[in-house]
């Protein structure tokens, strides 16, 4: 068997988690759901799957301290900075390009950050199942989240044929994969017991996800190699990351590989998921009273029903007759926002970007 690594993408805004995610602690540096931040979580479903020294995370430049300091068993060398976002395409090739470098015959999976998962038995045991499928052969293997509900916020997979069994696991051929859909759409979805949700982790061997980056996106390998050929020379990595990264093209590795792809498994994963995706998601990981507040921190409610109102220690948020509302309050920021209009925070948050007056709030 192959050696196995694990690689984290810790490189996100979590701008939808605003006031509260900000660039240089993001949703992935907070406890929004649990008592330890996200990636601290992520890493402690990983001992079964490689130990430390065979786990990366690649994050940006702003969040490296902040890294260090939420997985201290990690090597530090294994924290790998992006000097600018180039989305999930480039950090592939740079995780391929990382573990390569210690064993061009491993075989990594490709992990977000930020995810709420609580059953770490049956997590480990789907992904140690997605490593076998892809050392069995040049497969690019996506887990598929068994669908609960007709949610609209995920992409989907479509199941094609069988492709092997095991572990006493069916894995199944890619059909396809879907955008997210309307409602109509994913309850036919939901139906036809054929689509799962992208969760957004793959594994694959090394020689199978560098020739896919090669046939697909041949700038962005090339880009690779000439990162490869100076650490080779005794270049440091950041410096030859410097050079490349603002060149790459910005797409995720779903658009530029999966899609295209011809030899894709899906492994159907039956453990909890949540990617809690922006401040409504909370709401099913926490107490409500029974009109359906979720009050954490200095929050008192009065007379309304169905908000998400959260605060420090050290200053009351208190609300009166208001419902689905988000109220979020930090000491230099606080937010109120319908329900609804979750999703529009992140488009609060590029108004900030933009004034030269309020981008210490970003």
């Amino acid at each position: 068997m192959s050696a196995r690594y694990v690689v984290v993408m810790a490189g996100g805004k979590g701008e939808r988690f605003w006031p509260s995610s900000r660039l240089a602690r993001p949703k992935h540096l907070l406890p929004i759901v649990g008592d330890k931040p996200m990636l601290t979580q992520t890493l402690d479903r990983l001992p079964d799957l490689a130990p430390p020294e065979n786990t990366f995370v690649i994050t940006n430049r702003e969040q490296v301290e902040a890294v260090a300091e939420a997985c201290p068993a990690l090597p530090r060398e294994n924290i790998v900075a992006e000097p600018v976002g180039r989305d999930t395409c480039a950090a592939v090739a740079l995780a391929s390009l990382l573990v390569r470098q210690r064993d061009p015959a491993a075989t990594f999976a490709i992990l977000p950050a930020d995810h709420v998962i609580r059953d770490q038995a049956g997590f480990s045991a789907i992904l140690r199942t997605a490593f076998s499928v892809a050392e069995a052969g040049p497969n690019l293997v996506t887990i598929g989240i068994v669908p609960t509900e007709p949610a609209t916020g995920y992409g989907y997979i479509q199941r094609g044929g069988r492709l092997s069994e095991i572990d006493g696991r069916t894995v199944y051929r890619v059909e396809r994969f879907v955008e997210k859909p309307d409602r109509e759409t994913a309850l036919s979805y939901l139906d036809s017991g054929d689509y799962f949700w992208n969760a957004g982790m793959f594994v694959w061997q090394v020689a199978t996800i560098d020739k896919a980056l090669s046939r697909h996106t041949p700038s962005l390998a090339k880009a690779m190699e000439t990162v490869a050929n100076g650490l080779a020379q005794g270049t440091s990595l950041d410096a030859l990351l410097d050079n490349v990264y603002p060149g790459l093209e910005k797409i995720s590795v779903d658009y530029a590989i999966m899609e295209r792809a011809e030899a894709v498994a899906v492994v159907p994963a039956d453990f909890d998921w949540d990617d809690v995706g922006a401040w409504p998601a909370i709401a099913r990981h926490f107490p409500s009273d029974k009109d359906g507040n979720v009050l954490r921190g200095n929050a008192l409610q009065e007379g309304g029903k169905g908000n998400i109102v959260i605060s420090n220690a050290d200053h009351l948020v208190a609300t009166v007759g208001c419902e689905d509302l988000i109220v979020v309050h930090t000491p230099e920021a606080t937010l109120v926002c319908p329900k609804s209009r979750a999703q529009d925070i992140k488009k609060l948050v590029k108004r900030l970007e933009a004034d030269p007056r309020r981008q210490d709030l970003v």
